[in-house]
Formats: structure tokens, sequence, C-alpha cells
């Protein structure tokens, strides 16, 4: 088997082989070559030719080519594989009769390829937007129907065409070139759906060089969504006018779309101010005001708006009046209480306003003295119950409440103490229907100044004590010094009012001539602890008139209409305050 030669003895200078071997298409010295070049050799002379082995150089070694083994001797020297530079073929013809190889070599020639340089690819009129990357694509808002103009530009000395891949379909625009460039397509498929692009240019040369760029393209015609806005704390109701709405921006989504860019914000929609911000402030009067918030992308398609009703109570609440069972020893179970407020604004907040109370022993002053501090009935709202074992260890004290009163918007009033007197729960009074004078004008004197007076005494409650009762009498014309003259003093034995009802008759003698003021007291002295001690005298008149006197005739009876008219004015008189 024939063996290859080293390459030091590929190249030696002497040679037996009878081969006639030079390059018949080659580079010549200091010819410039671009692209694929064609390489063919003449071969000549009795031999046997099994291989050429191509080889280049650029003056410091040689690296191979190709390794022809057959024919036809030719070949294809890409330039383009190799920077520019000068470059030197060689090929060695390997002769099996000899076992030697024949060299040729080319001149010096010299690689001036020039790649494609992509200048200028952009989509004209883009609304936002560069397209150079991902991130700063070219928006635009054209419609389905619309037009993209695509423009290119590229530095080669011998350019022959472009395509363009990657545009909003469906379809793509045929090559630009290379019968001729246009350097750009105008592209409308007719059904340009939203969404982003990568579109790609490749353009080639001559020289089968080529380059490539990716222009970043969106389309958009939605307007960004909104929610999520938040006016003041959130709340139904404002308790100040002046508010933060908040989350503009932030609350905007604008899907996969050129991103938001602005808001903009109105109280009658027709009216709209811009916001960069994302928060705003803004200054409301009290009541309810709609405001509409929409967001605006950067291609400027508007969104929805998002219609917002803001309500402003800057205004507390205010008192009508308290609703308090009557309080008394007698009572047995808890007392009922409530407190009656209206507000025109938000409304009363019942699930955070709430009633408080305490024992007080005068009543006055801002906390309860006796209790020492404000007690919370249970519960919210302005309802509840105050509930003792036992009333009757409370006489005379004062029950103190206070309201806090919390209306929606969180205004809140605290009332002022308030105080309801714990009395006791018997009552003694006259009974005033059935109690009167027999005769109301008579002589003075034992014989014929004599009155009856029939007395009804009644208690509210059944009451098994006894009770000390007087008959009084001063004269009417006295002075304040004057006091009144007990006539009559009785005890009423224990158990008399077990019933509640007892019947007395008083007998009076009208001393002389005049008027005469008579009382009767039930419990003088005050040791009975009473509800009302203010109805325990029971005030009547009789008058002492001499003979003579105009209308005073013996055995003298008034007529109907005077024993009227004389009832209205005993009524009158016992109403009376007396010294």
């Amino acid at each position: 088997m024939n063996q290859p030669l080293l390459e030091d003895e590929r190249t030696a200078a002497f040679s037996s082989s009878q081969l006639v071997f030079s390059f018949s298409n080659g580079p010549t010295t200091n010819q410039d070559i671009t692209g694929l070049h064609s390489l063919t050799f003449s071969l000549s002379g009795d031999a046997n030719v099994s291989s050429i082995l191509i080889e280049v150089s650029d003056g410091s070694s040689w690296s191979t080519v190709t390794n022809l083994t057959g024919v036809p001797w030719a070949a294809y020297f890409d330039s383009t594989a190799y920077e520019n530079g000068s470059y030197t073929l060689r090929a060695s013809a390997w002769d099996t009769d000899v076992n030697e190889s024949v060299v040729a070599t080319s001149g010096t020639f010299n690689i001036v390829n020039q790649v494609p340089v992509i200048t200028i690819f952009t989509a004209l009129n883009a609304v936002v937007g560069s397209g150079a990357s991902a991130s700063d694509r070219a928006w635009f808002g054209i419609p389905a129907d619309g037009t993209l103009s695509y423009r290119w530009g590229v530095s080669d000395d011998d350019i022959s065409y472009a395509t363009i891949s990657n545009v909003p379909g469906p379809g793509a625009p045929t090559n630009d070139g290379p019968t001729s460039l246009n350097y750009g397509w105008d592209w409308s498929s007719g059904t340009m759906a939203e969404g982003t692009y990568n579109t790609r240019l490749n353009v080639y040369d001559e020289s089968s060089l080529t380059a490539s760029q990716t222009l970043f393209i969106g389309i958009d015609r939605t307007g960004p969504s909104l929610s999520g806005v938040t006016v003041g704390d959130g709340s139904a109701w404002q308790n100040n006018g002046t508010l933060t709405v908040s989350g503009l921006i932030t609350s905007a989504d604008d899907g996969q779309g050129s991103g938001v860019s602005h808001a903009e914000y109105s109280f009658d929609e027709t009216t709209w101010t811009t916001s960069q911000a994302d928060s705003i402030s803004i200054q409301l009067s009290e009541g309810n005001h709609s405001l509409s918030v929409r967001s605006i992308d950067r291609v400027g398609n508007i969104g929805s708006a998002s219609h917002i009703t803001v309500r402003v109570d800057e205004t507390a609440p205010e008192q009508i009046g308290w609703t308090v069972d009557e309080l008394t020893t007698s009572r047995i179970g808890p007392a009922n209480v409530s407190f009656n407020a209206v507000d025109d604004g938000s409304g009363i907040d019942s699930s955070n306003s709430y009633l408080q109370f305490g024992f007080d022993s005068n009543g006055v002053g801002q906390t309860p003295d006796l209790s020492g501090n404000w007690l919370t009935i249970g519960g919210t709202g302005l309802d509840g119950t105050v509930g003792l074992s036992s009333w009757a260890t409370k006489s005379r004290q004062y029950l103190m409440f206070r309201a806090v009163v919390v209306d929606n918007a969180g205004n809140q009033y605290t009332t002022s103490p308030t105080s309801y007197q714990i009395l006791p729960g018997l009552d003694l009074y006259w009974n005033a229907t059935l109690t009167n004078l027999d005769r109301l004008i008579v002589r003075p004197g034992e014989t014929d100044g004599n009155v009856t007076i029939t007395s009804v005494l009644e208690s509210n409650q059944d009451y098994g004590g006894s009770v000390v009762l007087r008959l009084e009498s001063a004269p009417a014309d006295r002075t304040s010094t004057v006091t009144w003259t007990v006539m009559e003093s009785r005890t009423l034995p224990s158990g008399s009012l077990s019933d509640s009802h007892e019947e007395l008759i008083w007998n009076y003698t009208v001393p002389q001539t005049g008027q005469f003021d008579l009382r009767l007291a039930i419990d003088y002295a005050k040791v009975i602890d009473e509800y009302d001690e203010g109805n325990n005298y029971n005030h009547m008149v009789v008058t002492g008139a001499a003979i003579g006197s105009p209308g005073l005739v013996p055995s003298f009876a008034p007529t109907m209409l005077l024993v009227v008219l004389t009832g209205l004015a005993v009524a009158f008189l016992q109403r009376r305050t007396r010294v």
C-alpha cells in the first residue's frame, strides 16, 4: 500500500514525477476576492494522480482547505470563512507512480469580504418605545386592518435581498429583492391581532454573507382595567373632607399591553383631571359624592371608568334624650334605659355605640362618686338594662347615665352625665276628689261655726306601718311669721293602710269672721320615706261670715252653680304653696 508523504517530503524541491501541475483558475498575485472562489487545476504528463490536497496560509502556517480524491479536479474556496487579509493557496498532487507529490502555489491574494451591517430596522409611527428590546417595545394602536410600515437599511457592497418574519399575521411579506430593493414593507394582513411580536429581519449579500436583527413591537387597542382604588381609609363613610385617593396607578392593569401611562379622575365625567401620581388629595364637603376614575395606557387607550361613591360626614350625632323606667325602691328586676340620638349624615353606628351608668350621692359631677367610675351596660347599642339584686338599698341615691354615640363615619359624641334619683316606692296622699268640706261659709262660734271634713287617705301600695296625721289651721290673711295651728293630731295604727285606703272624718269650728286656711297633713315629721313628699298636704278654705253678710241666710245651702265654682276654687287653692 502506498503511504502519503510527510509535509516536508511533499514540499521537496526535487521530484522524479513526470506530472506537470498548476492552478488553471486560482487567485493571482494581489487579486481581491470575496465570497466563493472557484479553483481548477491543469494536470499533464505521464503520471497517475490519486489526490490533490489544497491548503491556505496567512504567512504563518498552513491549514487544510479540502482534499480532492477524484475527478473533476475542482473545488470552491469560501473566503467568508477567513478574516480579511493576505493569503496564499497551495495544491499538492500525489503521484502514485513515484509516490511523490507535485506542488503548485497561487499568487498572494487579498480576501476583502464585507459582512452586511444593518444600519436601520424600524416600524414607522410607533406611539411609544424604540423596539430595541423586549422591555422597550415599539407600541402601536392600529386597528386590525391597519398597516405597519417596516423600513430597513444595510451597509454592504454586494447586498442581494432581505426577508422579514414574525410579523402580525396571518402570512408574511415577500422578500425584498434581489431584483429590486424597496428597503421596506408596508404590511397589512387585514386581521392584525393585539399582542407582542418579535419581528426578524435577515439580509443576504452576493458573497453569501448574512446579518439579522430583531425589532420588538406590540399592538394594543384595549385600555387598562382599574380596580382596588382606595378613598380615605376605605370605609363607606369618611369623617374628614380632606381625603387621599390611592392606587390610581398600582391598581391599574393593562394586561399584555403597552402599560399604564397615567390616571384621570372626575366628579362629573365631563371635566377630567390627569394624575401621574399613584395618590391624590381631594377636598369634599359633607354629603354624597360620585368620583369617577379611569386609566390610560401608553398608546392612549382609555379604560372603562370606575365609579366610587364617596360619603363624607364630619358632624357628630345629636342628642334627643333619655328614656328611663321609673326608679323606685319597690322595683323588682332590671330597669330599662335607652338613649335617643339622631345623625342626619352617616347614621348611628349601633355596633360601636354604648351606654354607661353609675351610682352617685347627689346627682352632680362628671363621675359617679358612689361607684367610683363608669360602668358599661352590657352589649352594644343605645338600649340596655340596669339590674340590681335589691333596689330597696338605693333609696334617694342617683343613678347616673351617659352615652357614647358613634356614627358610621366614626364621629363620636359623649353626652354629659344625666341623673335619675331612686325614690322610695311608697307614696301616701289624700284623694283630692273625696276629701272636702261639708260647708264653705258659716257663722263663727261654737253653735254655728262647725264644719265637717271628710277625707280619704290612700297609698300607692299596701302599707303595714302606722301614720301620723294632723288637721291644721291658719288665718288666710296671715303674714309669713304666723305658723299653722294644729287643731287635731291622729295616729293611724299599723295595718290601717294594708288595703291602701282609709277614710277619716274631721271637725273644725270657725272661731271668728274671716277666711281660714285648713290643711290635712300626712307624716308631718317626715318619718316615712315616701316617693313624693309634696303631696302630703291637702288645702281647703273656710269662711266665717257675720250676720247680715250678703248672701248669708239661716240654714244656708249653696246653689249647684256655686258648688261647682267653689269646687274649682278649692282645687286651685289646694295647689298653692302655703307657709
